[in-house]
């Protein structure tokens, strides 16, 4: 087995995570200030950026594209290297020719959310006002928020509909956002392990790990960057706790059990003895290289104020009224921290408010990151719907 130690500290420096957040690593799209982005905190914000990475070519009744949505740690570089740690993208095992989401067919979109610290306007942006980081002085933002410049990047990409939406978890509440917000500009959509609103034991993790950064000496309320520091300490420590909750315990056990790491005994000390301690330690220091701490609190906070039936009177069903566009909701059976329960709920409003929609709950022991692993079944089930939106909207199977 490979020996993973914990990293003391960061070997990326925060130059080089502020210099993408501010000039990343892809194409970006500017908005100057009479293009605000209205929050819903009840802020303009002006000007702003989105940085986007596409796949794939557009053809030419523009019907073929598919915007995916990222996760909370994620980031636009879908199918590419990544700009900061030149590891492989994060989804290709379902994005590329041949793949579930096929480049051949789809023009593929994926961009940064705002907040984010990947080149899309975020706290470790700088304020034009001030010619520093942004840090806590960001205005909060939401998942609606986050759905409203996307949108706004379509508009400047000249694609008014999108032949599907898809994301997991965090990208999984942008997903339902879009088909709540833009109805009309949706024809299918793949959410998939996430839920209508976040329950408080999701807030309640959220809040360990704000917790874990803010309590780091380094985070100088926010204003690390004018330090020339980072807290990494504290926002490794967050992302350790974080990862135990998109495992589950069957998939500990069977990577790590109780097995000691690179030694046969105790070391009666607090030493990584066990080998699950060492791969949290290697999960943290290795975050921290290319995430922004308060990037982590901004976007964790938008996942605990989602609640989509909100603006509904609490009728989730009322979301969705008169909804056509088609739906495959996607849920997994060892994921505790997105419940297949929410799923069902969120297919009864469906059915409720007389929507398309199938339902799958696929059985694995990986838990809530199994839609970023090796799940044959959800590659299947991904590829079928695609396809079959595809043939309904009059596809010819091929993009450009």
């Amino acid at each position: 087995m490979t020996q993973l130690q914990s990293v003391p500290s960061p070997s990326i420096h925060s130059e080089d995570r502020a210099h993408e957040a501010d000039h990343p690593t892809s194409p970006v799209a500017k908005f100057g200030i009479e293009q605000p982005l209205k929050l819903d905190c009840g802020i303009d914000l002006a000007p702003f950026q989105i940085a986007y990475q596409t796949y794939g070519d557009l053809n030419a009744d523009r019907s073929n594209a598919i915007l995916i949505c990222h996760a909370l740690t994620l980031d636009q570089h879908v199918a590419n290297v990544h700009p900061l740690t030149g590891k492989a993208g994060w989804w290709e095992i379902m994005v590329g020719p041949g793949r579930p989401l096929d480049t051949d067919k789809y023009f593929i979109i994926c961009s940064n959310v705002i907040g984010g610290c990947m080149g899309s306007t975020g706290p470790a942006s700088t304020n034009p006002a001030t010619g520093k980081a942004w840090g806590l002085d960001f205005p909060i933002i939401t998942i609606p928020d986050m759905v409203r410049a996307q949108a706004m990047l379509l508009d400047r990409l000249g694609i008014e509909t999108l032949l599907c939406v898809i994301g997991g978890s965090m990208g999984g509440m942008q997903v339902l956002q879009w088909t709540a917000a833009y109805p009309e500009r949706v024809f299918s959509a793949l959410p998939v392990a996430c839920s209508t609103r976040h329950s408080a034991q999701n807030i309640a993790f959220h809040e360990l790990g704000r917790q874990a950064v803010m309590a780091d000496p380094d985070w100088h309320h926010g204003r690390y960057f004018e330090r020339s520091t980072h807290p990494h300490r504290g926002l490794a420590v967050a992302r350790m706790a974080g990862h135990i909750t998109y495992l589950s315990d069957a998939a500990l056990h069977r990577k790590f059990g109780r097995r000691m790491q690179d030694r046969e005994l105790p070391t009666f000390s607090f030493d990584a003895d066990f080998q699950v301690e060492s791969y949290l330690r290697y999960q943290g220091s290795s975050f921290v290289e290319r995430f922004d701490a308060n990037s982590y609190l901004y976007l964790t906070r938008a996942m605990d104020y989602f609640d989509i039936a909100a603006d509904h009177d609490g009728v989730l069903a009322e979301a969705f009224r008169g909804i056509k566009t088609r739906f495959c909701v996607v849920s997994f059976t060892s994921d505790w921290l997105f419940p297949t329960s929410e799923s069902r709920a969120l297919v009864h409003a469906l059915n409720a408010s007389s929507a398309r929609v199938s339902f799958a709950e696929i059985e694995t022991d990986r838990g809530h990151d199994a839609f970023l692993l090796d799940v044959p079944e959800f590659f299947d089930i991904s590829r079928a719907f695609l396809e079959s939106a595809g043939k309904a909207r009059g596809l010819d199977g091929a993009g450009g």
